[in-house]
């Protein structure tokens, strides 16, 4: 049964990555969500079997079948990345895959569950769609972020807590409430200080979502693994840049977005459950 829910999992996440690759490709070109799909270079439309998530785009070498053009990497990655998201918060839920059986029965702590479960998936899928968008544009749709930070309240008021309310009439909720808004200031600090030079706005919205996706605690270590690993791919890319064309001009603003560094540590941290003061005491 285990490796049933897994697969279930892992389809369902690559069927929602399809459509974010819609949603991504669409979005601010006017565009709405209805229609068929169909190829960027001869506008052909694509039936059912061309549109399977990873396999289509395998079986046809990556390429349109009427008129023969690349058809970009980037749909399959997104597809195969969702799925293994999916999984991967079915593990967040049920760690060790136990008590799904009784997922199904009618009952408040089941429906409290598949809520809960839901609107994690929901919050995940809204991250792969912010880190390809600013990916390929180096902007984040401040909807997007709004999307992903209610999903992360109403997921972290029921697994944080044992009751919704315990947000609003408890100390360690209230706390949870302004986990948002604190790692929010440091982005907007830097924002305004150097004028959107060092780092968008854009990035301070998503930290509201992290912080009311992992608390004050987790958040933090989210933000301060996001900025270690940025650091390292930051110098790479220059050394990279310089062995290239002798010449050491990259910058976080002008090359690299943020944001994808924010959701990996964001993924990272809630996986491995990981907190900024264990790690430091390591190193001490």
């Amino acid at each position: 049964m285990e490796i049933f829910y897994i697969a279930a999992f892992f389809i369902f996440g690559a069927i929602v990555g399809s459509f974010l690759n819609v949603v991504v490709l669409r979005h601010g070109t006017g565009r709405g969500l209805e229609g068929r799909s169909g190829c960027m270079s001869c506008a052909k439309k694509l039936r059912w079997y061309e549109l399977v998530p990873i396999f289509s785009w395998s079986l046809q070498s990556g390429r349109c079948r009427g008129c023969g053009s690349k058809v970009s990497a980037q749909y399959p990655l997104v597809e195969f990345f969702t799925g293994l998201l999916f999984v991967y918060g079915l593990y967040i839920l049920f760690p060790a895959l136990n008590g799904l059986d009784q997922l199904w029965q009618i009952n408040i702590p089941s429906i409290f569950e598949l809520i809960t479960g839901a609107f994690l998936l929901f919050a995940l899928a809204t991250l792969m769609a912010i880190n390809v968008y600013d990916l390929k544009h180096m902007i984040i749709p401040d909807k997007w972020s709004a999307f992903f930070a209610v999903s992360a309240l109403v997921f972290s008021s029921v697994y944080w807590f044992s009751s919704p309310l315990d947000l609003f009439t408890t100390q360690a909720g209230l706390m949870h409430l302004l986990a948002g808004p604190i790692l929010f200031i440091p982005f907007w600090f830097l924002w305004f200080i150097s004028k959107g030079a060092w780092i968008g706005l854009g990035d301070g919205k998503l930290a509201i979502g992290i912080g009311w996706l992992l608390g004050l605690t987790l958040g933090l270590t989210a933000i301060v693994v996001s900025f270690w690993i940025g650091a390292v791919v930051g110098v790479l890319l220059l050394l990279i840049t310089r062995l290239v064309n002798r010449s050491g001009r990259i910058t976080m603003k002008s090359e690299i977005p943020f944001g994808p560094f924010l959701i990996l540590g964001t993924l990272l941290t809630l996986f491995f459950q990981m907190n900024v003061l264990e790690i430091t005491n390591l190193f001490i």
